[in-house]
């Protein structure tokens, strides 16, 4: 890992519709010059990378860390929600970094949690946190990411990296095992990435429409043109559709909680959820999240936090990343 005196490093968090980088002169320094660039536009990582460096009008620096979208274990990665794949050990000689490390973007956003600031988190029902107890993370995006934080019994921290967002997703209401069975039918498995993302609160959409009116043509809107419907109420489908992603997200939420007894709080990431501002807080999220029987009262007390930082944490988390000494689940090269 690098040491206090490291040079400049590029700093990655790849989605799979978004590709944002920023500069970063060393460990510590501020984190500057961030842009977002949309992942179709470009056939690589590495094109979209240069492409960064000459709006910069700098060359590559000689560390890289990159948090993407994706499980990292080995070298070559392969995107699941994008075309971009690459070899890690390729991508370092191409770009002529001397130091290059791939990480999950959860696994990364996990490390940025702890310093987030009060204005860039919002808490949504529960208690105060206790800081001695595990963090949990989950985010809805163009896929679903999860992870967390355990402490390390010294003061630190140390980030989960798998893949939650594919655990199989139950109803917990007819109309709602309804929606997930024809989601099930449509792709061979009801995950809770493929009800509790972009693309899932289409397909909620299409399976209530199925659900209601069998045999008509059915609806064509993006997950943008549902939500905004769902937010000036204009279409009762749209509404319920939103409805829905939000209680199986809590849902979904509600049993990592439980998996790590996270009483230092769970952090809603994402790109869709601080999009819907005092929406989500009426939502079924919350009642949802609570929802576990006789752990009802277990979950009451944890509390949920949304995260609003206006720049990427994931940043945060890939500088952070490359500059720890602690294990963790990524791929240096």
């Amino acid at each position: 890992m690098t040491s206090a005196t490291s040079p400049a490093r590029l700093l990655a968090d790849i989605g799979g519709t978004n590709a944002r980088f920023a500069w970063q002169d060393g460990p510590r320094a501020p984190i500057v010059q961030s842009r977002t660039l949309p992942a179709a536009d470009h056939a690589t990582l590495a094109d979209a990378m240069q492409r960064y460096l000459q709006e910069l009008g700098r060359p590559a620096p000689p560390a890289c860390s990159i948090a993407i979208a994706n499980p990292v274990v080995g070298d070559q990665v392969t995107m699941t929600n994008h075309h971009w794949t690459f070899s890690i050990a390729a991508l370092k000689a191409q770009m002529g970094f001397a130091q290059l490390l791939v990480v999950n973007d959860f696994t990364a956003l996990a490390l940025a949690l702890p310093a987030l600031a009060a204005d860039e988190r919002r808490q949504v029902g529960g208690g105060a946190p206790r800081s001695d107890h595990a963090i949990g993370l989950i985010g809805p995006g163009t896929g679903l990411g999860v992870s967390g934080l355990l402490p390390d019994g010294r003061g630190g921290w140390l980030p989960l990296q798998g893949e939650g967002g594919h655990i199989t997703l139950a109803g917990t209401t007819p109309r709602e095992q309804a929606v997930l069975n024809a989601i099930g039918a449509r792709y061979g498995h009801a995950s809770a990435e493929r009800a509790v993302s972009g693309q899932g609160l289409v397909d909620i959409h299409l399976a209530l429409a199925a659900l209601d009116r069998p045999g008509a043509a059915l609806p064509t809107q993006a997950a943008p043109a549902i939500t905004a419907a769902a937010l000036d109420g204009s279409d009762p489908a749209c509404v319920e559709a939103l409805t829905l992603f939000c209680a199986f997200l809590g849902n979904a939420a509600g049993n990592l909680a439980l998996t790590l007894g996270a009483k230092g709080g769970v952090y809603i990431g994402g790109g869709i959820v601080p999009r819907l501002g005092a929406w989500f807080d009426a939502s079924p999220f919350r009642e949802r999240f609570e929802a576990k029987g006789r752990f009802r009262a277990y979950l009451a007390e944890m509390p949920t936090y949304v995260i609003q930082a206006t720049s990427s944490p994931a940043l945060l988390g890939a500088a952070r990343a490359i500059e720890s000494s602690a294990p963790f689940a990524g791929r240096a090269a």
